[in-house]
């Protein structure tokens, strides 16, 4: 495996952030067109990483190639459940990474305390929605026109996974759920 999934650190911001860009520059996984300006992306990386959440990159000969991050809800009531970003280089794309990156993630979100993780995804990503259909994310539902990008509405699906802890994701490893 030429790639490797480490805790994000403060020395890959730049290569996120660059990353970010590229991702959402193809107009078809993010609601982003272009990545936020480098202080916004510094400011949600130091504040994930103060915080404890789960925040995750694949690298490659030390460049950047995939990031997963599960950002905990704030209010008392929702504190149980995160929301999941991730994204994978072009070049890296169908050779594991996703899949490594989002094990390593939602592990880190158990062992945090989290027992819900949401996200939303284009319908017609369909490798994505197979890969959380993987990891047990369930469709709740249909937002439709939720994007508009180039005066061309995408609808998106709501998805979460819902665990009642570490054991429930230490079963579904073990039975393949995982892989």
């Amino acid at each position: 495996m030429p790639w490797q999934v480490v805790p994000m650190q403060r020395r890959h911001i730049a290569g996120f952030r660059e990353l970010l860009d590229r991702v959402a520059r193809e107009r078809r996984y993010l609601a982003f067109l272009e990545a936020p300006p480098m202080p916004r992306v510094r400011r949600f990386v130091l504040n994930n990483l103060r915080n404890g959440a789960p925040q995750l990159v694949a690298l490659d000969e030390g460049a950047v190639v995939g990031w997963c991050d599960i950002t905990p809800k704030v209010p008392v009531t929702l504190q149980h459940g995160g929301v999941l970003g991730m994204g994978v280089a072009a070049s890296h794309r169908g050779i594991g990474v996703g899949a490594g990156l989002l094990q390593e993630a939602l592990q880190a979100a158990t062992l945090r305390g989290l027992t819900r993780v949401e996200l939303v995804v284009r319908t017609d990503n369909d490798p994505a929605i197979r890969l959380y259909r993987r990891f047990g994310f369930e469709v709740e539902g249909r937002l439709r026109n939720y994007l508009d990008i180039d005066g061309h509405a995408h609808d998106v699906l709501a998805m979460a996974r819902v665990v009642s802890g570490l054991q429930d994701l230490q079963d579904r490893a073990t039975s393949g759920v995982c892989d």
